[in-house]
């Protein structure tokens, strides 16, 4: 019989799925990794999962402990799925952007959801960085995941995605295009495959309102490229560790209008009903056009799954509140 021993065994292995309307301009074969076929609907899973296991190996993560951690909503439901299966508590600290779905799903599992205001400073008492290190200070057995700079998140991807991308594709991969935040798929997986294939190109998505392309552009770390955008899941105000910027060919910006309406087109056009970061990376894609040939093959990953935005990109309401479409 073929069954996995819990939940947690069906993590990874997700398929590569072609685009075939979207991307019909384009002279490359572009396929999608699908992350949303792991069982938290996201590429956080795999991370999730790792950094537990670490914790647990170095004795930071005791029996019966509280998991602690700032996310916005698809690392916290990576977390709380292992944290059911090996007996842990959750208390995950949200910014107030996040869509209503991703506090819902995470109380759903069990987990208890801080809510802080999006437009402070990360060095702000309130900010979510901030309220995450001070309830791990406050709470007893306790454990703060810390998934910006946690080794341990770039380590599941160079030991998972990576090597499942080099096998999907046969070794054929020239281009891999994801979204960053914390840094930790774009690390892991670009290090894997520049490993076989130093030629691969390696392209990060980032958004307006962060400082990726600059910093990484100049060295400079430019507080004025800082300011609330709307896109969940991808961009920074801060340069995590877990960014190996030596791995990465180059940052390409969308803006949020673009990613909205792109992650309506995937689920309209190509059947694709996923997150808000799958359409600012599938736009970028587009936008990258110039860099590709016909012999190419571009892998571009799809974090997370549409039913967390169904109250912001998918409501025709609230797009027409933001001004993105008519």
């Amino acid at each position: 019989m073929q069954y996995a021993e819990n939940i947690l065994g069906t993590i990874g292995n997700t398929p590569l799925v072609k685009l075939n309307v979207l991307t019909k301009d384009l002279p490359c074969l572009v396929l999608s990794k699908y992350e949303t076929f792991n069982p938290g609907n996201s590429v956080k899973d795999r991370m999730a999962l790792q950094m537990i296991e670490d914790a647990e190996a170095n004795g930071n993560l005791k029996p019966g402990g509280t998991i602690i951690e700032g996310t916005s909503g698809n690392t916290g439901m990576g977390l709380a799925l292992a944290a059911i299966i090996k007996g842990y508590k959750c208390i995950f600290v949200m910014a107030d952007k996040q869509s209503k779905e991703k506090t819902d799903i995470l109380r759903a599992v069990g987990a208890e959801v801080v809510i802080c205001p999006t437009s402070v400073e990360p060095t702000d008492p309130r900010s979510y960085y901030s309220v995450s290190k001070r309830l791990a200070q406050e709470t007893a057995n306790s454990w703060y995941v810390n998934q910006y700079d946690n080794p341990s998140n770039a380590k599941a991807h160079y030991q998972s995605t990576g090597p499942e991308i080099w096998k999907q594709t046969e070794g054929k991969i020239t281009h891999f295009v994801v979204g960053v935040g914390t840094g930790g798929t774009i690390s892991g997986v670009g290090k894997y495959l520049k490993e076989q294939n130093p030629d691969i190109k390696i392209w990060g998505i980032d958004t307006y309102g962060s400082v990726f392309k600059k910093y990484y552009e100049t060295g400079i770390f430019d507080e004025n490229e800082i300011y609330p955008y709307v896109t969940e899941g991808i961009g920074e105000d801060i340069l995590p560790k877990n960014v190996d910027f030596s791995v990465i060919d180059g940052f390409e910006k969308v803006t949020d209008k673009d990613a909205a309406v792109y992650t309506q087109r995937l689920s309209k056009e190509e059947g694709m009903f996923l997150g808000n970061s799958a359409g600012a990376a599938i736009k970028g894609v587009l936008q990258l056009k110039e860099h590709f040939t016909k012999d190419d093959v571009v892998v571009v990953l799809f974090h997370d799954h549409g039913t967390r935005y169904v109250g912001k990109m998918y409501n025709d309401d609230w797009m027409r509140a933001q001004g993105y479409i008519d």
